[in-house]
């Protein structure tokens, strides 16, 4: 999954192979990007890093992205396909101008394969789940249809009962603003 099976558009790429380049280490695609309901308009783009050391990952990234450590979050995730249980980090990041938008979560090294799986999981959903995606996105983005809300309630259980057949088991909690 270093590589994706939509094209990006071409700020998304320059900002990952810049983010590549100062990192020093593989980033991981996931979600929407790796699929055929992947809008380039409208989709943001999801990305895991796996490292040794999660909090001078989470040092670089923030001066990569010019933002204060406090603004990640940590979060715990139970893996269904390996029953597992892990922390992570997680920024949200918006580049309004060029209409990007990201999502980097930060991994231990230890956690690669199972968080793998757990993503890979999800890349090859049935003909009919990929066209009720691109129904439901059109309804959200082209037309203004559904609220927000709605529309990510849907997309969740879609994803989550119609592909896992349970709910995907994720916490977040705030890294207290003193570990700055």
């Amino acid at each position: 999954m270093e590589t994706t099976k939509n094209e990006m558009p071409p700020y998304a790429k320059n900002f990952y192979n810049k983010l590549y380049s100062y990192l020093d280490t593989k980033i991981y695609f996931y979600g929407s990007i790796q699929r055929p309901d992947y809008s380039p308009k409208y989709s943001d783009i999801d990305a895991d890093i796996f490292t040794d050391n999660e909090m001078s990952t989470i040092s670089q990234i923030a001066n990569f992205l010019e933002i204060k450590k406090s603004e990640f979050k940590k979060f715990v995730y139970n893996l269904h396909k390996t029953n597992r249980v892990v922390y992570g980090y997680k920024i949200k990041y918006k580049n309004e101008a060029n209409n990007f938008d990201t999502e980097i979560s930060i991994y231990n090294e230890k956690d690669k394969d199972a968080i793998l799986i757990e993503h890979g999981s999800k890349l090859n959903i049935p003909f009919y789940v990929t066209f009720f995606l691109i129904i439901l996105k059109f309804f959200y983005y082209n037309l203004g249809f559904l609220p927000k809300k709605i529309y990510k309630d849907i997309k969740n259980w879609v994803m989550n009962y119609v592909i896992e057949g349970q709910e995907c088991e994720f916490i977040v909690i705030e890294i207290p603003a003193n570990k700055e």
